[in-house]
């Protein structure tokens, strides 16, 4: 039995292969990087912008067929979602937008857009954008919440209210397209119930797919001060994982769990997962789902 549903599975049953996201860089930045909002961004965030993965020396097109070259070493069967991960990649004006999705179609084999983004940077000229796309290949939104907890977006520094969440998600899903939420569930200020009322939001938006991040520490970011003069205090594995299956619990059967645990950045990290891989994490999250005999949706009874 399989006791939340699974990307993989997901995906195997919706394309026939296995589908490889490949990390871009495109240069983008964000509004509450470049004073617009405000400067020095998200509190965790780091200087790649969640984007440590990607070949940043590199075009867009050179990083699709770099990736590609490396993915087909390790997988026979496969195709490719280019990813635009890093920071707030809808976060320019439409022409150059344009010109950059289009680079990373480099061919065939890449069949969708994974564009990932802000909620308060999806005006409607960008979706019209995104709906030509669409025309040619598959196109998942992905956007950042972390928390439904208001106070806790401020102490943040996100810049966006949960308003504007609710706001884009419900302007992207009228006209279709695939939506996937960000949160991150042991944040030091949200309590059980704050995740809880979490899943139900995204519940009740018809959300289509959830990343589940657990918070890391990253050298030079703001958090990393705090937590270095002892304001911040990270809760312990067990509360994560306790967290992660109550999230679970309450969020609907039907949305797809893209992960479980975050991959913190091999390099300059300070706190994270602690001290286990993701794999690890993620492993002792389906164990105690055996043990207590629980599944994603057992709760879901509030809508």
């Amino acid at each position: 039995m399989e006791r939340y549903r699974k990307l993989s599975r997901y995906f195997k049953e919706r394309y026939g292969v296995r589908i490889q996201r490949i990390p871009i860089f495109a240069g983008f930045t964000c509004p509450n990087r470049d004073g617009t909002k405000g400067k020095g961004g998200c509190i965790f965030c780091d200087a790649t912008g969640s984007g440590f993965a990607a070949f940043r020396n590199l075009s867009i097109k050179e990083q699709v067929f770099k990736w590609k070259e490396i993915y087909k070493r390790k997988f026979k069967n496969v195709k490719f979602f280019a990813y635009f991960q890093a920071f707030s990649n809808t976060y320019a004006p439409v022409e150059i937008l344009r010109e950059k999705y289009s680079q990373a179609l480099a061919d065939d084999e890449i069949i969708g857009l994974d564009i990932s983004t802000r909620p308060d940077v999806l005006p409607e000229e960008v979706l019209d954008l995104l709906e030509e796309f669409r025309k040619k290949v598959e196109v998942h939104l992905e956007l950042g919440l972390q928390t439904a907890n208001y106070k806790t977006l401020k102490i943040l520094n996100r810049g966006h209210t949960l308003a504007e969440f609710i706001d884009a998600t419900i302007r992207a899903k009228k006209r279709n397209f695939a939506v996937v939420t960000h949160v991150i569930v042991n944040l030091p200020w949200d309590d059980i119930e704050d995740v809880v009322e979490t899943a139900k939001i995204i519940s009740a938006l018809g959300i289509d797919g959830v990343k589940i991040h657990s918070l890391y520490i990253v050298k030079n970011t703001p958090l990393a001060k705090m937590y270095e003069k002892g304001k911040v205090k990270m809760g312990t594995l067990e509360d994560y994982i306790d967290r992660v299956i109550t999230f679970l619990e309450y969020l609907s059967p039907s949305i797809v769990i893209h992960r479980l645990a975050a991959d913190p950045p091999h390099e300059g990290t300070i706190f994270g997962n602690w001290g286990l891989s993701k794999t690890q994490v993620v492993n002792l999250i389906e164990k105690e789902l055996e043990k207590r005999n629980t599944w994603q949706g057992k709760k879901y009874n509030y809508l």
